[in-house]
């Protein structure tokens, strides 16, 4: 018996480090997920929700954590590129306007979605995101806005609202569909599509499909403050690496990471 509060101890000493590695192992990843995420204009999952899945938590409770902890990607890239005067407002409110319903509902038809095959699906698309970009040299590389007439806006609106459906039921990969969208269809250069998707689908389309995940408790919220730390920091970090690098380095990652996020889709 006098050898218990020893064992009592050694246990919580163990447990206390298996903790302060888990923080850190998600500190780091998160870290490095998401300021690629802002240096490319999406994909911050490829990293981070398949290591909150190997450490356990159910899918539902892995990508709201995800979608929650993105939210704090969408803070520190806003204060950065706030400073740089990027953002449009009619492509803000378009962009929240149009999105944040579809990501609502697709939060909410998501445990109606085959897994599986909706990966496989949005893997071919995104794929195809980094192919067509490669083919298309001149793209993204000069600010040259058009279709912003109400006829352009609407559909460019409906997009983004398929988009957004994707972007709450699915797990990585919708925010790079934005960036694309928002340079092909409104002529945005790289630099500034990035900025948006950043700011917009980070903050308020996460935001939004984290709280409607949330409302279902399904949020790992122990892990939530170191998520949102590295998060916020990795944010400022990729945006501001973005920033610095210009239109031709921003497209050439964009195109690897839409690459390597559809084939890490379609083989599961």
């Amino acid at each position: 018996m006098a050898s218990s509060p020893m064992v009592i101890l050694t246990c919580l000493a163990g447990c206390w480090g298996d903790f302060v590695i888990e923080l850190l192992v998600l500190f780091g990843v998160s870290f490095i997920a998401n300021s690629l995420s802002a240096f490319a204009g999406g994909g911050a999952g490829l990293l981070q929700l398949p290591v909150l899945l190997f450490l356990g938590l159910p899918f539902g409770t892995a990508l709201a954590t995800h979608k929650l902890a993105t939210v704090a990607l969408g803070i520190g890239a806003s204060l950065r590129h706030r400073r740089e005067r990027n953002l449009q407002w009619r492509f803000i409110g378009l962009v929240i306007i149009a999105g944040v319903p579809g990501v609502v509902l697709g939060a909410n038809i998501i445990l109606f979605v085959p897994d599986r095959a909706a990966s496989l699906a949005l893997g071919v698309l995104t794929l195809g995101l980094g192919v067509y970009s490669a083919l298309q040299p001149r793209l993204g590389r000069e600010y040259r806005p058009r279709h912003t007439d109400p006829q352009g806006m609407l559909i460019g609106g409906l997009v983004l609202f398929t988009i957004g459906v994707l972007n709450g039921s699915l797990t990585s990969g919708t925010g790079l569909f934005v960036t694309l969208w928002l340079v092909q269809w409104f002529g945005l250069d790289y630099q500034r599509g990035v900025a948006h998707t950043m700011v917009l689908v980070g903050l308020f389309w996460n935001g939004s499909g984290a709280l409607a995940l949330g409302l279902q408790g399904m949020i790992k919220w122990e892990w939530v403050p170191v998520l949102i730390i590295a998060s916020l920091l990795g944010g400022y970090a990729g945006a501001h690496w973005s920033i610095r690098s210009g239109n031709r380095t921003i497209k050439l990652a964009y195109e690897v990471l839409t690459v390597v996020v559809g084939v890490k889709l379609i083989i599961g």
